[in-house]
């Protein structure tokens, strides 16, 4: 296939708002390709060239590609850097300039998608001298043969800032439509079911795609966990009853909600991957983690799901998650960490085990199958604190335990309930003694004044919009941070920065806070259509993604929880 046909494929995508317009252009495109361009198509409809899960970036910065434009249009770094301030798109001034270019390539041939697919790729693995150098080569190759169109989405997807609109669930409902044939219209449900099924095993919509077109439902129902490749893991609903579930479901194993680091392990032999919540690989992060897991789990293959707390030498209690995430982004000394960060390992699921998905066995049946798989380690490596009771009275007293053990607070879990991916599944239900929070993405900074002018120290929290992924901003926060995290905050954000004018920046939409807030109200200036009233930083959400932040309808619900309409 030629690039020319995704390029196209982006426009029309980029000038339609309907979810079910972008889901249907997606299924023309995914039908009639190859089974060979597929994958690549699916990833590129994303503006990403790998796995959510994997630990390959890109890492272009908007400076680098201005001079990929300059040297492969011949127009000076200043004429691109002018045009890129005058639009704000670095993907408009390199179509501007491809299309004015003083230079062509003499018997340039067509892109091919597979060209832009592997230079891109390509970006993430060059390392060393002249590193920089080999880089605009090869975004400079792709340029060369580039027309205006593919010039400007080339651009974005280097970037990561594709701007089209298409959310998780719209490549879902273009898999569902580009292979569920006509007369299967019946079956839609089904084959829904078994898309999100294959996805949440393998974490990858491209090899969900291939396996669609290939084997259809049949297949997609035999995805297999691979290990090394992270599964979605389930998540609790909130309640605000012990004495409600008790009452609906009888006997609930009570387990301790400890405050951390949601972690997937996977083992195959001597070989450990751990995975965040987000499904980032941090075993590099973990060695001591790493080597526990070696000894203390005793399948030959398994996964595992867990909770991983830093702990105060001096107490025993939890440290603050803050002081976890140093250790999250750590990439150099990290021995020097694990002392300073010692950590403990609370084992509460397994989903698999030697050849066997453990999913649709009750969570009973799964707890034993955890405990006859780890060798415990007091303190170190263990499970998760547990009863099992229908008596209220000791389930509350067991709450109250783990709040004085400076944990979150408890989970409710229903005996006979199965491994279901996400959240609002039933099954697992948490309760915390704190109020409503959000989990918000960061989009927009400005630059402190006086004493904060070296620190991005106001942030335009923005909630998610899901059937399109964009996340439309409620509130500006700059209070609950130290010197020290206006510190740590401002070195994450600078890499992310999109755009700068004045004092403001815009933000590539990567880091999730959790905020408190005095109330929400309805608002007319912020794009949600309500704000919070004086937000605050509570930590930063390290064990989530973007795609995880609030929703605007959970906003307006919490809004309408306050006793108001609309």
């Amino acid at each position: 296939m030629k690039y020319a046909e995704m390029a196209e494929t982006y426009e029309k995508l980029e000038a339609t708002q309907s979810k079910l317009d972008k889901a249907d252009i997606l299924a023309e495109l995914f039908s009639r390709a190859s089974p060979e361009d597929l994958p690549k198509i699916v990833f590129l409809a994303r503006g990403r060239v790998f796995p959510s899960y994997s630990e390959d970036e890109i890492g272009i910065a908007s400076q680098l590609m201005i001079k990929a434009i300059s040297r492969s249009t011949g127009f000076s770094i200043r004429d691109v850097e002018k045009k890129f301030k005058e639009t704000g798109d670095l993907g408009l001034a390199a179509s501007h300039f491809v299309k004015s270019r003083r230079q062509r390539t003499l018997l340039s041939s067509k892109l091919s998608l597979n060209k832009v697919f592997r230079n891109i790729r390509e970006l993430s693995s060059i390392e060393g001298a002249r590193s920089q150098e080999k880089k605009m080569d090869l975004i400079a190759e792709l340029f060369a043969s580039a027309e205006p169109k593919e010039a400007l989405y080339i651009t974005r997807t280097v970037l990561e800032e594709l701007r089209i609109g298409v959310a998780r669930g719209i490549i879902r409902d273009a898999i569902v439509k580009a292979f569920l044939s006509p007369g299967d219209m019946e079956e839609k449900k089904e084959f829904t079911e078994a898309v999100d099924y294959a996805y949440n095993v393998l974490s990858d919509f491209s090899e969900v795609a291939r396996i669609a077109k290939k084997d259809g439902v049949k297949g997609l129902k035999k995805a297999k966990v691979k290990l090394g490749q992270p599964i979605h893991v389930m998540l609790g609903e909130k309640t605000d009853s012990i004495k409600d579930i008790i009452e609906k479901f009888g006997k609930v194993a009570v387990e301790f909600k400890y405050d951390g680091l949601r972690t997937e392990l996977h083992k195959r032999g001597n070989k450990i991957w751990i995975f965040t919540r987000r499904l980032e690989d941090v075993s590099h992060q973990f060695p001591d983690l790493v080597e526990t897991a070696r000894k203390a789990l005793k399948p030959e293959e398994c996964v595992v799901d867990g909770e991983v707390l830093a702990i105060d030498k001096k107490t025993g209690y939890p440290q603050p998650f803050q002081n976890l995430s140093q250790r999250i982004h750590r990439k150099y000394n990290i021995k020097e960490m694990t002392k300073k960060i010692p950590i403990q390992v609370n084992l509460f699921d397994i989903m698999y085990k030697d050849g066997k998905m453990l999913f649709d066995k009750t969570f009973t049946e799964r707890r034993k199958i955890l405990e006859k798989s780890v060798k415990t380690i007091p303190e170190k490596f263990q499970l998760a604190k547990q009863i099992v009771t229908d008596d209220l009275k000791k389930a509350e007293k067991f709450y109250e335990q783990a709040l004085d053990a400076k944990q979150e607070g408890v989970f409710l879990k229903v005996p006979d309930s199965r491994y279901v991916f996400g959240r609002h599944v039933g099954g697992w239900y948490k309760i915390k003694p704190i109020m409503e929070t959000l989990d918000l993405v960061i989009v927009a900074a400005t630059w402190g004044e006086g004493k904060r002018s070296k620190w991005l120290s106001s942030y335009v929290l923005a909630c998610r919009e899901p059937d399109t992924g964009k996340f439309l901003p409620c509130g500006m926060m700059g209070t609950g941070l130290t010197e020290e995290m206006f510190e740590t905050m401002t070195h994450t954000l600078k890499p992310l920065v999109t755009k700068e004018k004045g004092k403001k920046v815009e933000l590539k939409p990567k880091v999730v806070v959790e905020a408190g807030y005095q109330e929400i109200q309805k608002s007319p200036t912020y794009e949600a259509g309500y704000a919070l009233r004086f937000p605050r930083l509570l930590r930063i959400r390290e064990d989530r993604s973007p795609d995880e932040a609030d929703t605007v309808e959970r906003l307006k619900k919490l809004y309408r929880s306050q006793g108001r309409e609309g």
